[in-house]
């Protein structure tokens, strides 16, 4: 089942179902009006919308229009928690290095975990308003889940389970102010604007072989300013989903619509390339001894899009965005 939101100018926009090739879409509004309330009520809309995306799947839908991801919001415009890990431990390595902090305590062992803003996601074709360049303003290619509701002290195979959905995700960070809001001992928050996703959401089974081991088995292509960037697979992830959504958990239960993502996607072979630009500049001091490349500049673009193993393209989309100047 293939979920987006249509942007018709109210806070969580309209819900829409995704034929399989991405070609045209109906409106969910009988079943579910918003995805946030189709979250609320899993169990009784999941089979309705699955019936529905069928029948457009069949041509059996009368009132069918053509998708445009360039009019939709995030799947989820807003949740009630986005919660952000750093599950690829070569990325996690190598930011140490780049920040030049000590090693996390238990990072192989015990998942990391940051809680982000989550009022005000952005689309797949939004422009990324920031407030200046000095910054150091940067694109995350990740992967994420929409949960159901978890209970606290969930096990990572029950919370496996909880697994609703599976999202396509861009992390913007803006790596000048990162540093120090770390040794604050309390966390990002202005090294954090708002996130932006990809148009459609997917439950897990839509993935076939691209869901496998509580994982996303599939590259992250990664394009800036059109120039190839990495396309990093995401099957390196040390902790599984099931792992990070029970690491959340443990001591308080996730309302349903809560979102975690997996962290940069990154892979120890460099032929990968990266996705994000801090993990190259580290690369690049580590095995050129200086660093070359810098930070985005207002009027640069990136594009993500997944991609199977065998070079079929994800269901998740694009995201393809403009950095602007917010003055």
């Amino acid at each position: 089942m293939r979920l987006a939101t249509l942007n018709n100018g109210s806070a969580d926009g309209q819900l829409i179902v995704v034929s399989r090739d991405l070609g045209c879409a109906v409106a969910a509004s009988s079943i579910a009006p918003t995805l946030i309330d189709a979250m609320a009520r899993w169990d009784d809309v999941r089979r309705p919308l699955a019936e529905l995306n069928d029948a457009l799947d069949a041509g059996r839908v009368t009132d069918a229009f053509a998708f445009d991801p360039k009019r939709c919001m995030a799947p989820l415009p807003r949740s009630p928690q986005w919660l952000d890990a750093s599950a690829f431990l070569n990325h996690g390595h190598l930011m140490e290095e780049a920040f030049n902090t000590p090693p996390i305590p238990h990072f192989d062992t015990i998942p990391v975990m940051y809680q982000g803003a989550s009022d005000d996601f952005l689309g797949p074709f939004d422009e990324v308003p920031l407030p200046s360049e000095a910054d150091g303003i940067d694109f995350e290619g990740e992967f994420g889940v929409v949960c159901g509701p978890v209970a606290m002290g969930a096990t990572p195979e029950a919370a496996l389970g909880c697994v609703r959905l599976v999202v396509q995700i861009n992390d913007w960070s803006l790596r000048a102010l990162g540093p120090h809001e770390m040794k604050t001992g309390f966390g990002f928050l202005q090294a954090k604007p708002s996130t932006a996703f990809a148009a459609v959401a997917v439950t897990p089974d839509e993935l076939g072989d691209g869901w496998r081991d509580g994982r996303v088995q599939m590259h992250l292509h990664v394009e800036w300013n059109g120039q190839r960037f990495g396309e990093p697979h995401g099957g390196e992830m040390n902790f599984h989903f099931g792992q990070l959504i029970a690491h959340a958990a443990r001591s308080r239960r996730l309302t349903a619509g809560s979102i975690v993502g997996s962290g940069t996607v990154s892979n120890k072979s460099r032929a990968a390339g990266s996705a994000c630009i801090a993990e190259r500049r580290v690369i690049e001091k580590i095995d050129l001894g200086e660093i070359k490349t810098g930070f985005m500049k207002f009027g640069d673009r990136v594009r993500m899009q997944a991609r199977y193993d065998d070079g079929r393209d994800g269901p998740f989309g694009v995201v393809e965005q403009r950095v602007v100047s917010a003055a």
